[in-house]
């Protein structure tokens, strides 16, 4: 972030010392101008060359600024009519000031998105990645007016010893989130011989891309029913939806979880199947829980701050009524700031709130204190200032501790009742 930033302040500060310069001569300084906003490209190629900076998205709007001005000004150099031309104080300030604000406007995607690492795993394997795209004939997509198989892109990470047989653990992300929202968690549950499959959950992710290369983005019809739910409004609307997504997700995790299993060539052999993990976040954590509760092959659920959506059964005197049968897995409930004070107002986490007496066996509920809801994902390390914004509160613990803790609470969760090693228990 510290680079990006004395970057900014460079770029910025030279256009005030330009204009300072320009008023005090009463002149364009054409030549000078052509020179330092070649300069200013040269340093952002030297940079990204020298690996100071990482080339990718979060510089092609500034790229394109100093290439378009370098252009621009070297020829209105060589127009000597031009470079004649003064200029008035005011006038001078103006393009100072429109200069600058084009210039801050094109670093913003440095700016909230700024470049991070992963934090390190402490396992002793080596992690790979392989990406499958699956399509689930069964299926008819309903978040497209094309008709067609639903069709799945999910992405995998798992030991490089391919001699190895790795339990198998599956994510489903948030309602606006990708595969790779908790890619930290994923890499650090395979260095220590597991492996990871998350969903990309086509039309209720932010975007995936098909198997021909299509990027395809998230449905406006599904954005929309996200924004309109209310529980406390409209229960029977609300439970409408719960249904509908559930269906989705459900329907998307079992269609990938059976492939794996039947088709050894999916991960080359390498996954044991008999005990699986589940995890997700919001959205995709009431689709974890309500897979481990219609699944005899789910071994622990993780779930990242989201309600039982898949046990409320009904609505009686406007009220959800749940499955009141005792939850069958393992289960680990985890919740920030966000939710843990709001639990028991949420008619969606009744359930939830039924769990944190602790009078179930093998349930456990943590809450970290001081993070929001998108802090237990990889977003509070990619855009820290855009984490700020959705959670809609500050944090008072980094990214990086959050992740940590969990990292190593569902290690030990599923070392614990995937692989039978220790006893699990709450730090």
């Amino acid at each position: 972030m510290y680079r990006i930033m004395i970057l900014s302040i460079l770029l910025l500060l030279l256009e005030v010392v330009l204009a300072v310069y320009r008023i005090k001569t009463h002149s364009m300084q054409q030549r000078l101008i052509a020179v330092l906003r070649t300069a200013s490209l040269l340093i952002l190629i030297t940079l990204c060359a020298l690996s100071v900076l990482t080339w990718g998205f979060r510089y092609y709007a500034l790229s394109t600024v100093l290439v378009i001005s370098a252009v621009v000004n070297a020829a209105r150099f060589l127009n000597k009519r031009v470079t004649a031309t003064k200029l008035q104080p005011v006038r001078i300030i103006w393009k100072a000031a429109g200069m600058s604000a084009l210039l801050f406007i094109a670093l913003l995607p440095a700016i909230t998105f700024p470049e991070y690492r992963l934090l390190p795993t402490t396992g002793e394997y080596q992690v790979v990645t392989a990406i499958k795209h699956f399509s689930d004939e069964s299926r008819i997509e309903v978040y497209t007016k094309h008709s067609g198989a639903r069709t799945l892109t999910a992405e995998f990470w798992y030991p490089s010893d391919t001699k190895g047989n790795f339990p198998l653990v599956v994510f489903s992300h948030g309602s606006f989130g990708t595969r790779t929202s908790n890619e930290t968690l994923y890499r650090e549950l395979a260095s220590h011989g597991y492996a990871v499959c998350s969903i990309d959950h086509t039309y209720q992710c932010f975007y995936t891309t098909d198997k021909s290369g299509n990027v395809l983005l998230m449905s406006s019809e599904f954005m929309g029913e996200i924004r309109s739910e209310n529980a406390k409004k409209d229960k029977q609307k609300s439970l409408e939806l719960y249904r509908k997504w559930m269906d989705v997700r459900v329907g998307d995790i079992n269609f990938v979880i059976d492939t794996i299993k039947t088709d050894s060539d999916v991960m080359y052999g390498l996954i044991n199947t008999e005990k699986i993990g589940m995890i997700g976040h919001s959205l995709g954590g009431s689709a974890a829980l309500g897979i481990g509760r219609m699944r005899s092959d789910i071994g622990a659920v993780v779930a990242l701050e989201a309600p039982f959506m898949c046990d409320i059964l009904d609505i009686e005197n406007d009220e959800f009524v749940f499955e009141s049968t005792a939850y069958p897995a393992p289960v680990l409930n985890v919740y920030s700031d966000s939710s843990w004070t709001h639990l028991t107002k949420w008619p969606q986490y009744e359930k939830n709130v039924h769990l944190l007496s602790g009078s179930d066996k093998d349930a456990y509920s943590l809450h970290i204190a001081g993070v929001g809801h998108l802090s237990l994902t990889d977003l509070s390390l990619a855009s820290p200032i855009l984490t700020r914004i959705l959670n809609g509160h500050a944090t008072s613990v980094s990214a990086e501790d959050c992740l940590r803790l969990i990292n190593k609470e569902c290690l030990a969760f599923f070392d614990c009742y995937l692989k039978g090693i220790g006893a699990f228990s709450l730090n």
